[in-house]
């Protein structure tokens, strides 16, 4: 049948052609831009769920960047750190050539005190002078903030419970504060030896006067070390208490005399120090069997450690020490002696804000976020309260060289490094940890995420070439064939001779 008005094959091939364009479009396109997916018509679902994944990548790139500039802020605090643990280190030096009094000139100290005030200058310039960008990284800047630590009783009386408060990490939530509850449940225990000397009043219902029976020498150790001392025939408890207490910073030993009643002065030594760390060693060396009652020549005794509760959970207890390792708190804590060694004994405070808050999760909000507390670095602060501070070694100061207070200077130098060697132990295991660890694992689920899009979104090469390879070959026979559908109505014109 011929017709001339409509030409069905013309629009068939019309049709197809613009089938075969789109699909030669479509293939140009992919080719050119390597997606699959390059509008929504494309595949809908693929681009909601590519959109999504591309998001997560996002989030996920974003965070590892967080991570690597936290591990950089914290290494400028790390070498700052260790440029003051070297200065202390050579501090401790001064402190030890200047108490070898009889081979050292007041010349050489007078130095060394020199010496010691320019280091504690170049420890406050450091604490200073370390920042990242215009953060101060050791100033205090990033210490956590607390309230409520002095606790007013109904009397109006202010006590303190805490004689140190350092809070390591915190996650406080947005406009809120956290709540530290604290309850000793055993006590810590100072190590304590009693003795009575065997002197008599030769009367009565009791006829021991705590007075020694016989000339004695007694050894006393204890933690900071030991001390010998004798004593006359005679001497009593008072004076047997007068000498140990005098060497107390030598042996950290003390003495009471305690008398029950009725009964005869006996002196008890002590540990100054609380904890299963602590002990007290009394080693009597001439008239061990005469001078003392039921004494035997070599008695020592150990402290104990109590038991402390912390938000309910187990913590750790070094004598008066408290720390917690908890995920949302990390602290470590001294407890006031009036309070540690009293069993039932509970207290509360709130860390209310401050530290270094990192985010460094492709989810924003607390569980995100990792924190870590810097406290200040500076001489006033390094050291701690039952033994001093590193700034009272300044010239003019409570333990300057010209004291001679060196074993005390000692130790607050010694603290000093700890606390610098604790910090740095911090923020090493922060960095190895938590950071790295967080970086490699962010780095895995990138590459995981990135390999789910990529499949969803991104091109088959080997197929778009295949489908433009068929699509030119069919928009070239369609064009072919419709040339041949529009030629058809000429056929017409032979019916009409």
């Amino acid at each position: 049948m011929t017709r001339i008005n409509t030409n069905v094959q013309s629009l068939i091939a019309q049709r197809s052609l613009g089938i075969n364009n789109r699909s030669l479009n479509t293939a140009l396109q992919r080719l050119s831009s390597g997606l699959r997916i390059n509008s929504g018509r494309d595949d809908p679902a693929g681009l909601i769920a590519s959109e999504t994944l591309r998001s997560s990548i996002r989030a996920i790139s974003t965070a590892i960047d967080n991570a690597v500039r936290a591990d950089t802020i914290v290494a400028v605090a790390e070498g700052g750190l260790q440029e003051i643990s070297s200065l202390l280190l050579g501090l401790e030096n001064l402190v030890d050539q200047s108490a070898n009094e009889a081979g050292v000139t007041p010349e050489e100290i007078a130095a060394n005190q020199l010496q010691i005030d320019s280091i504690l200058q170049s420890i406050d310039r450091l604490a200073q002078a370390t920042a990242f960008g215009n953060k101060k990284l050791l100033n205090g800047a990033f210490a956590f903030t607390t309230s409520g630590i002095n606790i007013t009783e109904a009397t109006g009386a202010s006590v303190n419970h805490l004689d140190a408060v350092q809070i390591n990490s915190a996650k406080i939530p947005a406009g809120s504060f956290r709540t530290v509850n604290l309850t000793v449940v055993t006590r810590s225990e100072v190590a304590i030896v009693s003795a009575v000397g065997a002197g008599t009043t030769g009367a009565g219902a009791n006829p021991l006067n705590g007075t020694l029976a016989a000339a004695t020498t007694i050894q006393v150790r204890g933690n900071f070390g030991a001390d010998t001392i004798s004593f006359a025939s005679g001497a009593t408890a008072a004076n047997i208490v007068s000498a140990v207490n005098a060497s107390k910073d030598l042996t950290g030993v003390s003495a009471t005399a305690s008398a029950a009643s009725g009964g005869s002065t006996s002196v008890v030594f002590q540990s100054t120090t609380y904890g299963a760390d602590a002990f007290v060693s009394i080693s009597v060396l001439e008239n061990a069997t005469t001078a003392f009652v039921s004494q035997a020549a070599d008695v020592k005794d150990f402290g104990a450690n109590g038991t402390v509760t912390v938000n309910g959970a187990s913590a750790i207890v070094n004598g008066l020490d408290v720390s917690v390792r908890a995920g949302t708190l990390s602290a470590d804590m001294t407890l006031t002696s009036a309070f540690g060694s009293v069993a039932g004994g509970t207290t509360s405070f709130e860390v209310t804000g401050g530290g270094a808050i990192f985010s460094i999760s492709p989810t924003v909000g607390l569980s995100g976020q990792e924190t870590i507390g810097i406290e200040e670095l500076s001489a006033a602060k390094l050291g701690n309260a039952s033994v001093g501070f590193l700034t009272t070694l300044k010239s003019g100061l409570a333990n300057d060289l010209s004291k001679k207070n060196f074993a005390t200077a000692q130790r607050i130098v010694r603290a000093a490094i700890n606390e610098v060697a604790s910090l740095r132990g911090r923020l090493g295991a922060f960095q190895k940890d938590t950071l790295s660890t967080t970086i490699n694992s962010l780095q895995i689920a990138r590459e995981n995420v990135t390999a789910a899009e990529s499949a969803i979104r991104d091109a088959d090469f080997a197929l778009e070439t295949s489908n433009l390879t068929r699509a030119q070959i069919l928009v070239s026979s369609s064009t072919s064939v419709l040339q041949l559908a529009n030629a058809q109505p000429q056929n017409a014109l032979a019916l009409l001779g």
